[in-house]
């Protein structure tokens, strides 16, 4: 029997995991979500027929498990709602709010909370994502499980052992998709300027792009070893690589998720309030 499942909020986000959850053979009456706005509301029913509601209270009154998927700029408003079902009810919470740590999110629901906090990324949208996930001390393996199983809806997962590691998950993960659009950006604007119209460049570095990705992920050998495979000597591969490198790219990188990760330490400092 599936675990009922209600979503506090009806964004982007939580589509993408009532969709996935749903195409992956969940009970859609198991389902259920909260917005604001009516429109929203009925928006999200006619798309997945599952029941919406306008009071959190209500929505989560029968929930073995919360996703909190609000802005986090409202998440302590949210939590602050729902504290008094939460410490009677004891439902799993699981939070994709960016940046706010369990900490703050269990200190707003009253203590002794379950959370599993998650740390997906915009691929997610379209059930290709990469989610970090961290459990607090209160979370048992089922609901672990149960969790695991909710984000994989939306693309692969990857425990964290320590809440910190969520930081560099997003230094990495969380960030990266932009990185690649910067690169494959670079990449488009350099084969024009190199005689090529902007539609066969486009489509060439997407092709590319996708195709690079599948092998890596295919394959055993590791990125390293697959560039290796592909850099003939004293070929048109190996002098680009060699310019890359002259030019400091891997130090680049570094230093990229390096401010990266302090931004997401800042982010979570700010957004938890006092302690």
């Amino acid at each position: 029997m599936h675990a009922s499942i209600c979503f506090i909020g009806a964004g982007n986000m939580a589509q993408s995991l009532i969709g996935g959850l749903i195409a992956s053979g969940y009970n859609k009456q198991n389902i259920s979500a909260t917005d604001p706005t009516q429109e929203q509301r009925d928006s999200v029913t006619a798309k997945f027929g599952i029941q919406c509601f306008g009071d959190n209270i209500e929505a989560i009154s029968k929930a073995d498990i919360v996703v909190l998927a609000v802005k986090p700029q409202i998440l302590e408003s949210v939590c602050q709602t729902i504290i008094e079902q939460v410490k009677t009810q004891k439902p799993l919470i699981i939070s994709v709010a960016a940046g706010i740590r369990s900490k703050d999110i269990n200190r707003w629901l009253g203590g002794q909370a379950a959370i599993v906090r998650t740390m997906p990324n915009t691929p997610a949208l379209i059930q290709t994502g990469a989610t970090g996930l961290f459990a607090n001390e209160y979370v048992n393996d089922e609901q672990q499980s149960q969790a695991e199983h909710i984000l994989r809806a939306a693309g692969i997962t990857v425990w964290v052992d320590e809440e910190t590691k969520l930081d560099a998950v997003t230094a990495l993960s969380g960030s990266g998709p932009a990185y690649y659009f910067l690169f494959m950006e670079a990449m488009e604007q350099s084969a024009q300027k190199l005689g090529l119209d902007e539609k066969t460049a486009h489509l060439l570095t997407l092709q590319t792009a996708l195709g690079a990705a599948k092998m890596a992920l295919e394959s055993h050998q590791d990125c390293g070893t697959l560039r290796k495979n592909v850099t003939s000597p004293n070929g048109t591969t190996e002098k680009a690589i060699q310019s890359f490198q002259a030019a400091g790219l891997p130090e680049m990188v570094e230093k990229a998720m390096q401010v990266a990760q302090s931004r997401a330490v800042e982010l979570a400092d700010e957004l938890g309030g006092k302690s």
